[in-house]
C-alpha cells in the first residue's frame, strides 16, 4: 500500500503543489519554430546538468512535501544518457503514484521498452502534423517516419493510452486537425491540441488559436461528448467518443481559457533552477544551492519559499514579451 505524502505544498492562492516536471536535458534533436530558434547555441554547459543522483535527490524532496506526479521533459529527454536509470530512481518513490514522460519520438522506437521496464507509466508524444513536408518545416528535419515507428513500438511494449500532444496556432489549417483526430481514433491515441503560448522570440511570432471555440467544433464535428470523469485531467478538457468510454481529444487553453487557478505543477530545469509558472520569471536555484552544498533541511525550506511566492498566473495575454527564454531552457 502506498504511505500518505507526509505533507501538502500549499501555495499563497490556495492550490496544492502536487505535480513536478523535471527537464533532464535543454537540448534536442529537432528545431521546433514556436520552441527553439535554428541557430541556438545558448545551451546549459554540461558541467551545470544535474546528476542523476542530484535529480533523484532534488525529486525525492518534493516528495517529502507531498508531490505524487512526476513527468520526465526536455528538450528532448531521450537525448539524456541514462535517462531509464533516473525513471528507476523515481519509480522507487513509494509515494510517486505516477511517473510519465514527454518526447519528440524521434528514438522512442529504441526506448520505448527500457522506459517501459523502469516504471514510466504514460507517454505523451510531440506531434504537429502527419504531413512529411509540414513536419519538416515545422521541425527543422524529414523524421516524421521515425516518429510514427516509435508510436508503434511504444504500443507494442504496452504503453497506453498515448497523447499525443499537437501545438496550434492560428495558421494551422483545420483540415490538419481533423487528420490527427482521425489518426488518433484509428489507433487509439488521445490527441491534446494546446493553443500556441509566447514564450521566447520563438513562440511570441504566432499568434495563438481559439481552441475554446475550436476543439468543441472538432468533437461537434466527430460526434463527441464532453469526459464526464474529469478528476485527474489537468489543465485539459477532454471529449469522449461515449458516455463511459476513454477520451480521445483534449484542449488544453492557457490563451483564450486560462487555468491558472487551479494550476497544481511546478518545473525543475536541468541545472536545478525551479520555475514557479510559465509565464513568469520567477525561480529558486536549489540546484545551485544543493552544490554549495545545502543540506536536505535547508534544501525544503528553499522549496517551500519557492512555492509560497508562486505567482497567481500568467500575463501571455496582456505582456506577450515577458518571457523571454525558450520553451525548451524550461521544460515542457
Amino acid at each position: 500500500m502506498m504511505d500518505a505524502p507526509t505533507a501538502q505544498l500549499i501555495d499563497t492562492y490556495g492550490r496544492r503543489i502536487s505535480y513536478l516536471r523535471v527537464s533532464v536535458t535543454d537540448r534536442c534533436d529537432l528545431r521546433c519554430s514556436y520552441c527553439m530558434p535554428k541557430d541556438f547555441k545558448g545551451f546549459e554547459e554540461p558541467a551545470h546538468w544535474l546528476r542523476h543522483e542530484e535529480m533523484a535527490r532534488l525529486v525525492g524532496l518534493f516528495v517529502q512535501l507531498g508531490v505524487s506526479k512526476v513527468r520526465l521533459t526536455g528538450g528532448e529527454p531521450l537525448m539524456r544518457r541514462g535517462i531509464a536509470e533516473l525513471a528507476a530512481r523515481i519509480t522507487a518513490m513509494p509515494q510517486v503514484r505516477d511517473l510519465s514522460l514527454s518526447t519528440n519520438g524521434t528514438t522512442l522506437k529504441r526506448h520505448a521498452a527500457s522506459l517501459r521496464a523502469a516504471g514510466v507509466k504514460r507517454l505523451n508524444v510531440s506531434l504537429d502534423t502527419l504531413d512529411v513536408a509540414q513536419y519538416a518545416a515545422i521541425t527543422g528535419r524529414d523524421c516524421l517516419h521515425d516518429v510514427l515507428e516509435g508510436l508503434g513500438e511504444a504500443v507494442r511494449v504496452g504503453f497506453a493510452p498515448i497523447k499525443l500532444n499537437c501545438v496550434v496556432n492560428s495558421d494551422m489549417p483545420e483540415a490538419e486537425m481533423i487528420r490527427l483526430l482521425r489518426y488518433a481514433l484509428e489507433h487509439g491515441f488521445i490527441l491534446r491540441l494546446i493553443e500556441n503560448m509566447p514564450i521566447g522570440s520563438t513562440g511570441q511570432q504566432f499568434q495563438h488559436a481559439d481552441l475554446t471555440r475550436q476543439g468543441a467544433e472538432l468533437a461537434a464535428r466527430f460526434d463527441l461528448v464532453p469526459a464526464l470523469d474529469t478528476s485527474d485531467s489537468g489543465p485539459a478538457r477532454y471529449w469522449t467518443a461515449g458516455d463511459d468510454g476513454p477520451s480521445v481529444l483534449g484542449v488544453i487553453t492557457p490563451m483564450s481559457r486560462h487555468f491558472c487557478e487551479t494550476c497544481n505543477r511546478v518545473r525543475l530545469t536541468v541545472d536545478g533552477t525551479l520555475h514557479l509558472c510559465l509565464g513568469q520569471e520567477d525561480s529558486v536555484p536549489l540546484g545551485r544551492l544543493l552544490r554549495a552544498g545545502a543540506d536536505d533541511a535547508a534544501l525544503l525550506a528553499a522549496i517551500e519559499a519557492g512555492i509560497a511566492a508562486k505567482p497567481e498566473r500568467h500575463e501571455f495575454n496582456t505582456r506577450r514579451e515577458r518571457v523571454v527564454r525558450f520553451m525548451s531552457q524550461t521544460g515542457g
